[in-house]
């Protein structure tokens, strides 16, 4: 197969031609439950303080705060390239959100992006503003979520390596492919909008722990919607940028893998094989193995806090590299600390948001368990591939027993989904610490479960936007 084919054009052209009758129902249902956990995010992400920073730049900006497009679990309405840029930000704020899983044995850590963060508030935005239909917005999603995803799969693993954030990076093109299906691009214009979107892909994972790691997809979802809207306007780009020599797949990881996208948008749908993960804790998906494994252990074996004198936690030799905070100080901190999520899921029995607050994390208690938690690398983990996350926990007790226990993936994984019932138990818990009134809550889960029915997608936008005590929709002054 030859090095360079016309890789834009082709995705192109998946973008443009795609029919939603051609997506399978059983893809269609998985979007589904991944978008209503993206809404729900959203509306707690937007509680946390760089919902509030957000808020407080998007009021210095002199746009209309009372039209456009939502800013989820506020009042506001600004134009779509901003409200993509805010509902982007609040879905990674809590790292809650949805991961796609890797195909390829190479691909670091077995997971390659947040496929939902960059993509769903670009083409909500642009679907509340234009008034399409539900189902004109759960293809759109359904199509940015595809090539983002696969076009990450194709890239050089070097390019994650090497300190790239590919949410970011492959956020940026996914959302320009959903904006530029909603805006009626054609072929060509589509194409240029990619190539636009590719320009703009950045991230860096040095930002892991900080408000920046969030930036990246809310700044990826404004990207995508901001090269389709100039493209639409006449805007040109290059034809080829993602395949050029001079392109993104060489510039940003050294070279892909013609193999894992040529012929393979929709062939088959990443939310068919090999899946995308939904998170049951707010934190970095390493650590959901190991959580899974501990709470287990935990519950089983009645273990008390007081009982305990080592946890030892070993992974292969990649996973450290990302749960880089192993005496965290901080909520953002936590999410990338496996030393934490031991010891939060040994007092508490529980992590969830609650949890992931600095106030639990600097907790006295919490601060001397950390002190036992040994993580490091195991023989065991590194042999079994690094497209999984594979963790081993080995529990010492101070009675002289050892209780252990081992997972290749966490709950929420393909191979251990959550059930529709378990993602509206999350979607809830996620709204109503956002604001959200458990009656409307349950009206957005009813509506995203029948989205293909709704005639405007403004239908399930007003019940997302909510004055600041979470009553009416008023405007924040």
């Amino acid at each position: 197969m030859p090095r360079e084919i016309a890789l834009t054009a082709e995705v192109a052209r998946f973008t443009v031609r795609t029919k939603p009758s051609q997506i399978p129902r059983e893809v269609m249902r998985h979007g589904k439950r991944s978008l209503l956990d993206g809404l729900g995010l959203a509306l707690a992400g937007n509680a946390a303080e760089s919902g509030h920073v957000v808020r407080s730049y998007l009021k210095t900006l002199g746009l209309p705060l009372d039209r456009g497009a939502t800013v989820i679990g506020t009042a506001l309405k600004v134009p779509p390239r901003f409200a993509a840029f805010a509902n982007g930000i609040a879905i990674h704020a809590d790292d809650y959100d949805d991961t796609q899983l890797a195909v390829a044995k190479d691909r670091v850590y077995g997971l390659l992006t947040h496929p939902t963060a960059p993509a769903l508030p670009a083409v909500l935005a642009l679907a509340e503003r234009d008034n399409r239909s539900g189902l004109d917005l759960l293809a759109a999603y359904q199509i940015a979520v595809e090539v983002e995803t696969k076009l990450a799969e194709a890239i050089n693993p070097r390019h994650y390596a090497d300190g790239f954030h590919s949410t970011a990076t492959f956020g940026a093109i996914g959302a320009a492919a959903g904006a530029a299906r909603l805006l009626g691009l054609d072929v060509a214009q589509t194409a240029q909008a990619l190539s636009l979107g590719a320009s703009q892909a950045a991230g860096l994972r040095e930002n892991f722990g900080t408000m920046t790691k969030p930036f990246h997809p809310g700044r990826a979802a404004e990207s995508g919607v901001l090269a389709a809207e100039l493209v639409r306007l006449g805007w040109s780009a290059a034809p080829n940028a993602l395949e050029a020599k001079r392109g993104f797949f060489n510039a940003a990881g050294g070279g892909y893998d013609p193999r894992a996208i040529h012929g393979r948008l929709g062939k088959p749908w990443t939310f068919a094989m090999p899946g995308v993960s939904i998170k049951p804790h707010p934190s970095g998906s390493l650590t959901h193995p190991g959580m899974g494994v501990m709470l287990d252990l935990v519950l089983r074996h009645d273990i008390k806090p007081a009982q305990v004198r080592k946890i030892r936690v070993g992974t292969n030799r990649h996973m450290p590299n990302t749960l880089i905070h192993r005496r965290p100080k901080t909520e953002l901190q936590a999410k990338f600390s496996m030393e934490f999520c031991m010891a939060i899921l040994l007092l508490e029995r529980k992590a969830g948001l609650a949890e992931f607050t600095d106030a639990a994390v600097n907790r006295p208690d919490v601060q001397r368990t950390i002190g036992l938690v040994d993580f490091g690398v195991h023989p065991e983990a590194e042999a079994a591939g690094y497209e999984k996350m594979t963790t081993i926990i080995d529990i010492e007790l101070k009675d002289g027993r050892t209780v252990g226990g081992r997972a290749d993936f966490g709950k929420g994984s393909p191979a251990n989904p959550m059930s529709d019932e378990e993602v509206a138990g999350k979607f809830i818990e996620c709204a109503t610490w956002g604001g959200l009134s458990e009656s409307d809550a349950g009206k957005v889960v009813d509506r995203v479960f029948n989205l293909e029915k709704i005639r405007r997608t403004r239908e399930l936008t007003r019940l997302l936007a909510i004055g600041p005590r979470g009553k009416t929709a008023r405007m924040e002054k």
